[in-house]
This record gives C-alpha cells, structure tokens and sequence, in this order.
C-alpha cells in the first residue's frame, strides 16, 4: 500500500498520526508496542515530533519498547550512532526509561553485538517467535534498507534475526535486523520522500526482481505501508 503526501512535512505528521494508531491497537490488544526505529535525518523529524506538544500525549510512553532496525559500528556517542541520534530526538525529551530502550551495544564485536541483540530480543519476546507491532525503515538511493545493501552476504540470510555485515560501499560494519525478521512484523512503515528517491522507489516496486542489487526488494507483507511524498513516487505508476 501507497500513502502519498503533498510535502514532507504532511508525511511526517501523516506517519505520526499512524504510529499513534498502531501504538494505540498494540497496546489495546498485547498491552504493549514494540517499536523498531529507523536512523537517519528522515526519521529524526518524526522522532522530533512524536516528542512534541502536540503528539507527546496521544501515546501511552510507559507500554512502549523501543528497539533498532540497525546499527553503524562506532560508539553510542559517535555522532554517527543511531542511537544517539534517537535519544536526543525522542528518548531524552519523553523521559523515556533506559529498560525500555533497547540500544545495540557497539562496544562489543561487530558479530558479538549481533549476537547479544537476538538473545536480548529473543528474551523479549520469552522465546516465542519474535514479531514486532511496527518497524520503521528508510530506503538509500542504492536501494538499501536497514542496513541490507547491496552485494552483501545478509541478503541470503534465512534463520538469523540479526546480523553483523561488512559494507564496502561505505567502509564500515553494521549490525542489522534480517529481511525475515522485517517480514515477521505486524507492520512495516517505509519513510521515503525526496527526489533523489524516486529512481529507488520505482526499482522496488515497479522493476524486476533482483534483491542482490535492490535489497529493499526483500521485504515484502500485506502489512506494508509505504509513505511517501509526490517527489519520491514521480516514477510509480501506480498507487497500490
């Protein structure tokens, strides 16, 4: 399914308005929300106003559990931390409380810390099959999500729910959440708006199959939202 927006600015309140939603039924229905967020500058404007005046209260913060799609290799207080990032935004501001915060430890091996976060969310979940209520993911102009990129060995990946990766592109390790693991989700929300987006979006959804060079191509249920401005979906053709 296809949400369009106007601008970025209606999206971000557009996908605000669904986590409220989500979070809501979750809660209603498990009496908790498990929710993976996503890095990057796109989502901090969610996470920014999520913890405003005006959405702040519309979600019952103390049910929430907060977990991450994904993770650069660099210290918690690297300025390229995911985490860091989402505890500026959204943690510090909420009061959110460190139990229910489940950063990636990045002081551990890159495999290690992969290891350590499907244990932790193994134990999360009391060992049933972990399904989360919504997960938050963006998309590279290389088609990349979390950090599934292209060419990398995670792509085949088939029983691990998550995974250390080295990515040349970007000279670096990630950790990352598993396509199956993404897939397994309740709901699953794509935050895409931009120009230089669009030629990404039509490869995903509209171009032949290939998840070697489109690793978004992957994640697939009948629970996928995409959000998306006008400038991101200029080459769909169709609004499914």
């Amino acid at each position: 399914m296809i949400r369009l927006f106007d601008t970025p600015e209606l999206l971000i309140s557009g996908l605000a308005d669904f986590v409220v939603e989500t979070a809501a039924k979750s809660i209603e229905q498990r009496g908790r929300f498990n929710f993976v967020l996503s890095g990057g500058s796109s989502p901090k404007r969610l996470y920014e106003l999520l913890a405003s005046d005006a959405y702040s209260k519309q979600i019952a913060w103390p049910n929430v559990y907060f977990f991450f799609g994904d993770e650069r290799n660099v210290p918690s207080d690297h300025p390229d931390s995911n985490y860091l990032m989402v505890k500026k935004a959204l943690f510090d501001p909420l009061k959110i409380k460190k139990a229910h915060q489940f950063p990636m430890d990045t002081s551990l091996s890159p495999a290690q810390a992969a290891f350590d976060y499907e244990r932790g969310i193994r134990k999360h979940f009391n060992d049933e099959s972990p399904r989360f209520d919504l997960i938050l993911l963006g998309l590279g102009d290389n088609s990349h999500t979390a950090s599934l990129f292209p060419h990398t060995t995670v792509l085949h990946e088939k029983t691990a729910l998550i995974k250390d990766v080295y990515v040349p592109e970007v000279n670096m390790y990630r950790i990352t959440f598993t396509a199956p693991l993404i897939n397994a989700s309740h709901a699953i929300a794509f935050l895409v708006y931009g120009a230089s987006k669009a030629e990404a979006v039509h490869h995903i959804l509209e171009g032949k199959k290939n998840f070697e060079t489109y690793p978004a191509q992957l994640i697939e249920s009948e629970n996928l939202i995409w959000f998306m401005d006008r400038e991101a979906s200029k080459r769909v053709k169709s609004e499914k």
